[in-house]
């Protein structure tokens, strides 16, 4: 178990989330302590479901402009993701991503079942994101979807099958980890298998 004494926080943004340098030391393997700096970036934990629909063999993705990814070479910016959002302050994860769903997708699904929790990239986030599926049929839509004006969101919703779905995870085309990892759970665990 490493051995950590914090020694000082720099806040270096706080524009929309919150970006730190953070100062501390840490013992090593030999005893002796090394002092580090890091950049940490806060903006909270989340929350993602993999919609599915067993009879139909469906899922429901969104896609999505992701202004990250177009610096980082994706010539569109844009990717299919399962549905996610951000927890509000003291939000049980439940909660919000029943609320999530509703907001990107238009179903109202209430029977959801929790998977996984991982750090998204522990080397400089704090985000833990809490995994769910949801089995949904037709009768559960409600709304458009397509997220929230007021959080500048505009989301294509697209119900796939799912064999198109792993196809395109096998070509590459799904670039999102958060989609991919439940994309493997539901092929670990055959979710379609019948």
């Amino acid at each position: 178990m490493a051995q950590v004494k914090l020694k000082g926080e720099q806040i270096l943004s706080d524009q929309r989330y919150i970006l730190k340098k953070v100062s501390f030391d840490i013992q090593k393997k030999d005893g002796s302590w090394q002092n580090q700096d890091r950049e940490v970036y806060d903006h909270g934990n989340a929350v993602t479901a993999l919609l599915y629909n067993i009879e139909e063999r469906k899922v429901i993705l969104v896609r999505q402009f992701r202004i990250a990814s177009f610096i980082n070479g994706n010539k569109s910016g844009i990717l299919s993701e399962t549905c996610a959002g951000l927890l509000e302050k003291g939000e049980d994860p439940k909660d919000a991503m029943i609320r999530e769903i509703e907001e990107e997708t238009g179903y109202e699904v209430r029977d959801i079942q929790k998977v996984y929790e991982a750090y998204s990239s522990a080397g400089a986030f704090t985000e833990m994101i809490h995994y769910y599926v949801a089995a949904y049929n037709k009768d559960q839509r409600k709304g458009e979807g397509g997220g929230l004006e007021n959080e500048q969101e505009e989301l294509q919703v697209m119900e796939l099958s799912f064999d198109e779905v792993v196809a395109m995870l096998q070509k590459g085309e799904i670039k999102d980890a958060k989609t991919i990892i439940l994309l493997q759970y539901a092929l670990l665990k055959g979710l379609f298998s019948f």
